[in-house]
């Protein structure tokens, strides 16, 4: 069956349908990862977004019970230039068009993915719909100009838990941690476990007095959306600030510096993918590290705050990392946890929870 993408500036592209028949809409962005579409998919970050991958071959090693970061796939929908229908794993117990179809998610594939991620790098992250049902163009331009768009959205508090749970209770715990659920990736908590931290997960809603108690330190985790819609949460952040050191990844790392009086913005087309290089500015040395998001922390107003730089992105020189010692805050941009790699930045998981144990 045939598929239709559709772009809010009249861009169409033509491709093969999979997965699930039906209509998504969804923002077009696109991830330079050459594998781990499996962790791409589960990811909450992406939440209502249509992920293109630029890696020419998908599906290669199918799916498998192990390798998602939720319990469900939060894509709008799947773009990819060439689906492999057989998958060729020790590891896969299925392929990627069931996956999809189970899940509901519509996929396209066939599509010049060359040519669509040459659009968006040039013309930015944009609305798209993905229709594999044969919906009529009329409608899809109904569904297209209805969607309300990333900015202003508080995505993080659709996908939180919705009630507090322990992740990780060592019998000697190294450090106490009260984890904020912006959309967890389920890497963190295996990789906090690993450390031997107690980590008691709260949704990101929950008030300072529910998530302050019993701990050495607060983590405030990944997730979709605008941080900047996140009004509630930020207020709650500041009003806590240097009552326990507090670290965050990703979104997190957005919320604290808000929490601190920074800005943040949108970027052009985001940094998806597990080629990001990023710059220790304290030690001079280069990661390649995975990131996810489409917005960053205003440079200017996070020195404007006492906010220390200690990583910058090497490709557009924006933060990818801070410190703010007055109020015992520190945050990464990108992900320490990346699964499935690369682990050049692994070691920052350690540096988060030594920050915890030093400065509680």
């Amino acid at each position: 069956m045939g598929a239709i993408l559709l772009l809010e500036d009249g861009r169409r592209f033509a491709g093969e349908a999979f997965g699930a028949t039906t209509t998504r809409v969804g923002e077009a962005v696109f991830n330079t990862a050459m594998t781990g579409y499996q962790e791409v998919l589960t990811d909450p970050s992406y939440a209502e977004q249509i992920v293109t991958m630029t890696a020419p071959h998908i599906g290669n090693t199918g799916v498998n019970g192990d390798d998602s970061e939720s319990e469900r796939v939060w894509v709008s929908a799947f773009v990819v230039r060439s689906l492999t229908r057989r998958p060729s794993s020790w590891r896969s117990t299925g392929g990627l068009p069931q996956y999809l179809e189970r899940h509901g998610v519509p996929g396209v594939q066939g599509v010049d993915t060359r040519a669509l991620v040459r659009h968006l790098r040039e013309h930015g992250a944009m609305r798209c719909v993905v229709s594999t049902d044969g919906a009529a163009p009329e409608a899809l331009q109904r569904r297209l100009q209805a969607w309300p768009g990333m900015e202003g959205r508080a995505l993080a508090t659709e996908v939180t838990c919705r009630e507090p749970y322990v992740a990780c209770e060592p019998a000697s715990p190294t450090v106490r941690i009260a984890l904020l659920d912006g959309g967890v990736k389920r890497n963190i908590l295996r990789m906090l476990g690993d450390a031997g931290a107690y980590v008691r997960v709260h949704p990101i809603t929950d008030p300072p007095e529910a998530w302050l108690a019993d701990v050495d330190g607060v983590m405030i985790s990944n997730g979709p959306g605008d941080p900047a819609a996140l009004e509630g949460v930020t207020e709650a952040l500041r009003a806590s600030l240097g009552r326990r050191p507090m670290v965050g990844i990703c979104l997190g790392s957005q919320l604290l510096a808000l929490a601190l009086g920074a800005q943040t913005y949108k970027l052009r087309f985001g940094h998806r993918g597990a080629n990001q290089p990023v710059r220790d500015e304290r030690t001079g040395r280069i990661a390649i590290t995975s990131q996810n998001h489409g917005f960053a922390i205003d440079r200017g107003s996070l020195q404007a705050v006492g906010g220390q730089i200690t990583h910058l992105h090497l490709n557009d020189g924006s933060v990818s990392g801070f410190l703010h010692p007055e109020h015992r805050v520190f945050a990464v941009q990108y992900h320490p946890e990346a699964s499935p790699g690369p682990h050049d930045a692994s070691s920052v998981m350690a540096q988060l929870l030594s920050f915890v144990g030093e400065a509680s």
